[in-house]
């Protein structure tokens, strides 16, 4: 029988008070990280082990920017007991982040004394948690919004369609996304599209076209060129994200890909379109994330050495 460790143990605990409030707690299975909806939140768990002056937790960019898109969000940071948890709203630790250290690979750094105090960058730079320890309140609380609520699915759709524009305006080409209202980093995705209108194209069935989830288009004097062609597929079966990147297929230039965890069931649906099987791409969601993790970083680097 596999021994607990004392993080999974802490963890285990946090879910059980949780349960103890007649909260609904559910995992999110969709996310990597152990994220789980309790009552109306999203709620990430960190845990760190009782140590000497500090309580040490690492969280990678990928993962704290996936719990901030999510709808009221929250990070437990569990500091050695479950009586010392420090629940902060996801938005506000994001907001931090510029003054916490990481690594190249954007690991972040997150030190918390013993004084439950978030230590940040400089001498003697500190941010007082106290209000938020044990914070079961803010946790608990009913979400109430006018905008219809997200799934985390349907928020994860969102984040894999911000970070395939934020690269591609990244790389130089122009972006575009016809889920205009739809939000990433607090930002809608018309804001962070560089095309507020699909373009038309000669050999492509345009109401399709500009459906798709996410295109790039390179200029070429007055025109724009389709280069790139994204379906993000979560829930809706494969066959529909096919279906609309069939109508670039004139465009033999055009790479077409699908962002899916189902392997499987990709390769059962373009085994069905044997003939053209050899132009779609197939990408799981995490390597978008490590690609858009990496091109940020590389973004910084170029800037910092000014190269």
């Amino acid at each position: 029988m596999k021994t607990k460790t004392e993080t999974e143990r802490l963890a285990e605990e946090f879910l059980r008070k949780a349960k103890l409030f007649q909260a609904n707690v559910e995992p999110i299975k969709v996310l990597k990280a152990r994220v789980y909806q309790i009552a109306d939140a999203n709620v990430l768990i960190r845990t760190a082990s009782e140590g000497n002056s500090k309580y040490f937790f690492g969280i990678n960019y990928i993962t704290i920017e996936e719990i901030a898109n999510l709808d009221n969000p929250f990070i437990a940071f569990i500091c050695g007991s479950i009586d010392k948890t420090v629940i902060i709203p996801a938005q506000l630790f994001f907001q931090k982040l510029p003054d916490i250290s990481h690594d190249r690979n954007g690991e972040y750094k997150i030190n918390i004394d013993r004084n439950l105090t978030l230590v940040l960058r400089g001498k003697g730079r500190r941010f007082d948690c106290n209000e938020y320890v044990n914070a079961w309140d803010l946790l608990l609380k009913p979400f109430d919004i006018p905008e219809p609520k997200n799934t985390a699915e349907e928020s994860l759709h969102s984040i894999l369609q911000g970070r395939l524009i934020e690269i591609g305006n990244n790389r130089t080409f122009r972006t575009y996304c016809p889920d205009n209202s739809k939000r990433f980093n607090n930002k809608s995705l018309s804001e962070i599209s560089t095309l507020e209108k699909c373009p038309r194209l000669q050999f492509s069935d345009y109401d399709v076209l500009r459906k798709i989830d996410v295109l790039w288009f390179r200029e070429k004097k007055s025109k724009l060129i389709p280069e790139y062609a994204f379906e993000v597929e979560l829930s809706t079966g494969i066959w529909s994200g096919v279906g609309r990147l069939a109508t670039l297929i004139d465009y033999s230039n055009v790479n077409l890909y699908v962002i899916s965890n189902d392997l499987k069931r990709y390769n059962q649906v373009m085994h069905s379109f044997s003939d053209i099987e050899y132009r779609y791409h197939h990408v799981l969601t995490e390597q978008v994330g490590d690609l858009y993790s990496a091109e940020l970083q590389l973004k910084e680097l170029r800037y910092q050495i000014g190269l």
